[in-house]
């Protein structure tokens, strides 16, 4: 697995009913540094502080403010939902001799797979890798995008690992 591939081979679903030794076979998969344990800190910090926020304020007489309060907590809550939601995004790539197989996990579960053939595949990514880089597959006229979610150090790792792979699959 190359650098820029997280997580295991299992993470993301089919794949393994093809023939022949693997020789190229990562899952990728959206970075998401804040754990649950982390967001119930966060979750914690904000409705506290809301709460400080939202107290005083009553006191003093402004009680709308409170309602404001506790829609900012409502607020921060979906947006972290939504989030974590957007990471269950898996994209798995897989190389042998014979193909390169392709699938594509959305957050909903709903998934595509694309066959491509080794010999007329190619591999490209703008040099120098910036920001908005991509990964392009491209083979028989079509292009594929992948890892559009990696960071640019990663999508250059893995477009280098996977035209490797893909050179391997050739010769």
């Amino acid at each position: 697995m190359p650098p820029a591939a997280k997580g295991r081979a299992s993470d993301a679903s089919g794949l393994d009913d093809v023939s022949g030794p693997s020789l190229f076979d990562a899952v990728l998969y959206p970075n998401r540094s804040l754990r649950s344990g982390g967001f119930a800190v966060v979750m914690g910090i904000v409705i506290a502080v809301n709460l400080l926020l939202g107290g005083y304020f009553f006191s003093i007489g402004a009680w709308p403010v409170l309602g404001f309060c506790g829609l900012d907590i409502v607020i921060v809550w979906l947006a972290f939902k939504l989030n974590y939601r957007q990471g269950r995004l898996r994209e798995r790539v897989r190389v042998t001799k014979e193909e390169m197989l392709v699938a594509r996990v959305l957050p909903s579960g709903h998934e595509t797979r694309w066959r491509l053939q080794p010999y007329w595949t190619r591999v490209a990514i703008d040099r120098p890798v910036g920001h908005e880089s991509q990964v392009r597959v491209t083979s028989k006229g079509k292009t594929l995008i992948l890892g559009a979610f990696l960071s640019p150090e990663e999508r250059a790792r893995f477009a280098e690992a996977l035209s490797g792979a893909l050179g391997r699959a050739r010769g």
